[in-house]
C-alpha cells in the first residue's frame, strides 16, 4: 500500500525557515516524480516544486531562489527546504508522489503558517 507521510511543517516567522520532510512507503518512490504543492487559505492547491528520478527539479515562480527540493532515494524521501519564509507562504504543503504505472498519490499535509 502506498504512503506519503510529510513532516516538518509548523509555525515560524517572516524570515525564518523550515524543512518539510516527506518519507515514501509501498514502492512509490523509486522511479517516480516527487512534488511539493500547498493549498493557501481559501485557494486552490498549487505546485510549489518537484523533482523526477533522475534530479531534474522545477520551481513555481513565487519560490524560486528561497526553497529548494531534494529527493534522498537511499531513504524514499523527498524534502522541501524553505528559507526567507513570508506570510503569503501560510497554507497547507502536500507531497505527492507520481509514476505511469502507479498513478499519483497524496500525503495528509502538513500545516505551514508565517506570521510574527
Amino acid at each position: 500500500q502506498v504512503q506519503l507521510v510529510e513532516s516538518g511543517g509548523g509555525l515560524v516567522q517572516p524570515g525564518g525557515s523550515l524543512r518539510l520532510s516527506c518519507a515514501a512507503s509501498g514502492g512509490i518512490f523509486s522511479g517516480s516524480t516527487m512534488g511539493w504543492y500547498r493549498q493557501p487559505p481559501g485557494k486552490q492547491r498549487e505546485l510549489v516544486a518537484r523533482i523526477s528520478n533522475l534530479g531534474s527539479t522545477e520551481y513555481a515562480d513565487f519560490v524560486k531562489g528561497r526553497f529548494t527540493i531534494s529527493r534522498d532515494n537511499a531513504r524514499n524521501t523527498v524534502y522541501l527546504q524553505m528559507n526567507s519564509l513570508k506570510p503569503e507562504d501560510t497554507g497547507v504543503y502536500y507531497c505527492n508522489a507520481y509514476s505511469s504505472w502507479m498513478g499519483g498519490h497524496w500525503g495528509q499535509g502538513t500545516q505551514v503558517t508565517v506570521s510574527s
